[in-house]
């Protein structure tokens, strides 16, 4: 409908035909109702007792997970607010990697105690300023609550993997698969002073289906999923000194379009002669330097694989240009992008380069680096969703490891920090003034849905698990929380159930983010394409 606003001078046209438009108490409803909805999808899948959700795509595509990420990128919200709390879910997980589903849930419980108090009529800016007073000292009450552990400290960032795959379809073989993570992060850590950073672009992961989970390992090298070129070619070179070269080994066409004329058969062969003759003199040199297995980015030609294969030199052509920089990484070699300089001290080395069967496949393996910067990280499992799930599980293991290695403070899990919060927040917030208070105090109950639904999801009795855990934290217990395995609350820290701090601030600080901007917003204005067009955006309810 169009906006027209009365003036004593007559009608004034605002908005055009087609654009709708929704105000105030009701637009707010709308969206806070969206919001809920998101939190309600993922709620079910928290915890190590949380359930999967299966998605099927447009095309039939199915995709069996609980990572709250995955499941929200493939359901393509339509609504506007239930965008944006997808938008937490793909903030998150490429911050920190983990707590997607619980920083949805907690925005959901944040919005639904903010229309408690809409319905009172407390005004959604003195909502929005007790969360944000509310957020401020959960942070401070967390960093004081937080362990500082050392950042090479296996055993601890071993309990923070595994406590992340604990909720994961890998969670039966956790134990491996955080040992795993754990190494691999370790390797690829560059140190500077104190300080550790991570970059996991120094990290290639390969899948393949087949074997099954335990199956899945650590390659202190490359994995290239390339056939060698030439089957003359040996398949396994150990003492290994790998020529890294992008650049073509067969003869380069010319830029301008030309022809060669040939009048006599002479000719021809003088003009095959020569092109063999540059073709060797590419080998050779790559020969004379050493090198025992060449690693080209490019084409190599099949008279270049000949004489490849007389010296005795294992070649892989058409490699993918992150592969050859995380091969330089792993082997110590130099990407040479002109032959005429390569050299001796170019090359890179490795205990053995060899082609082994993956399956139905033929990948060349680059193992027994000395002290790679880059490794490689093989999964298996029984079906190829089995494979794409401990996929994601690993994934998140690698960015919780990361993110202790990066900030090394812990914190308990099994939704014991946010039960002490929310002991601490109702607390602290009768020293607040006015209906700020109010907003205070349902923040700290919106803390309570994540150990609530860990408990729901466990098939524990919610009310009294929430009873019993505000006991605990009001006589000083901190650590105590929710024992799902067991369905039993008991010390998070006795039970190596621990998590990163990071990841509990991202959480909060973005949840309080996503609430606040939804409850500021009171108009909602849908312009439709043209004249004619009519109705709202998908997802969004007709609006009178």
């Amino acid at each position: 409908m169009a906006s027209i606003q009365q003036t004593p001078q007559g009608p004034v046209l605002v908005l055009k035909e087609s654009a709708l438009q929704q105000k105030g108490r009701d637009a707010q409803k709308n969206n806070i109702a969206a919001a809920k909805m998101v939190a309600e999808l993922v709620k079910t899948s928290l915890g190590p007792r949380g359930l999967d959700k299966m998605l099927v795509d447009s095309l039939g595509d199915v995709t069996i997970t609980n990572d709250g990420a995955t499941i929200l990128k493939e359901i393509d919200a339509q609504h506007p607010a239930a965008k944006m709390m997808v938008e937490i879910s793909k903030t998150i997980d490429t911050e920190v990697g983990d707590g997607t589903t619980s920083s949805v849930i907690f925005a959901g419980a944040l919005l639904e105690k903010a229309e408690k108090l809409l319905e009172k009529d407390v005004h959604s800016t003195v909502i929005i300023d007790g969360y944000q007073a509310a957020s401020e000292k959960a942070l401070e009450l967390l960093a004081k609550l937080a362990k500082t552990i050392k950042p090479d400290d296996r055993e601890s960032l071993i309990k923070i993997a595994k406590t992340s795959m604990q909720s994961k379809l890998v969670s039966e073989n956790s134990v491996p698969l955080s040992k795993l993570a754990v190494d691999a992060i370790l390797k690829i850590a560059e140190i500077d002073g104190d300080k550790y950073s991570v970059d996991l672009d120094n990290l290639k992961v390969e899948k393949k289906a087949g074997g099954s989970i335990d199956d899945t390992s650590l390659i202190n090298g490359i994995v290239l999923d390339k056939e060698i070129v030439h089957s003359g070619m040996p398949t396994k070179i150990e003492k290994a000194r790998i020529a890294l070269v992008n650049a073509a080994l067969e003869v380069e066409k010319t830029e301008m379009s030309a022809e060669i004329r040939i009048s006599d058969p002479t000719q021809m062969q003088l003009f095959l002669e020569e092109e063999n003759r540059m073709l060797k003199s590419m080998v050779d040199k790559i020969h004379s330097i050493g090198a025992n297995v060449l690693i080209c980015q490019k084409g190599i030609d099949d008279i270049s694989q000949h004489y490849l294969s007389k010296h005795g030199i294992l070649s892989v052509r058409r490699v993918k240009e992150s592969d050859m920089t995380k091969l330089a990484k792993a082997t110590g070699g130099r990407i040479t992008t002109n032959l005429d300089d390569i050299s001796t001290n170019d090359l890179g080395s490795a205990e053995i380069v060899h082609q082994k069967k993956v399956e139905s496949d033929k990948w060349v393996f680059i193992e027994g680096c000395k002290n790679p910067r880059s490794v490689t990280i093989l999964i298996r499992g029984g079906s190829q969703r089995v494979v794409d799930e401990a996929d994601r599980s690993i994934h998140d293991a690698l960015m919780v490891v990361k993110d202790v290695v990066e900030k090394p403070s812990i914190v308990a899990g099994g939704g014991s920090p946010e039960a002490y919060l929310a002991t601490e927040l109702n607390e602290w917030s009768g020293g607040a003034e006015g209906r700020e208070q109010l907003a205070i105090k349902q923040y700290a109950e919106a803390f309570e849905s994540i150990p609530l639904t860990i408990a729901e999801n466990a098939g524990m009795d919610p009310i009294d698990t929430l009873i019993s855990l505000r006991a605990n934290q009001s006589s000083g217990k901190q650590t105590v929380g929710i024992n799902a395995k067991e369905g039993k609350i008991g010390n998070m820290y006795s039970l190596d159930i621990v998590e990163p701090l990071a990841v509990k601030e991202q959480i909060i600080k973005s949840a309080t983010e996503a609430a606040c901007m939804i409850l500021r917003i009171d108009d909602v204005i849908a312009v439709s394409g043209g004249p004619s067009a009519g109705g709202p955006p998908p997802g969004m309810p007709p609006m009178g």
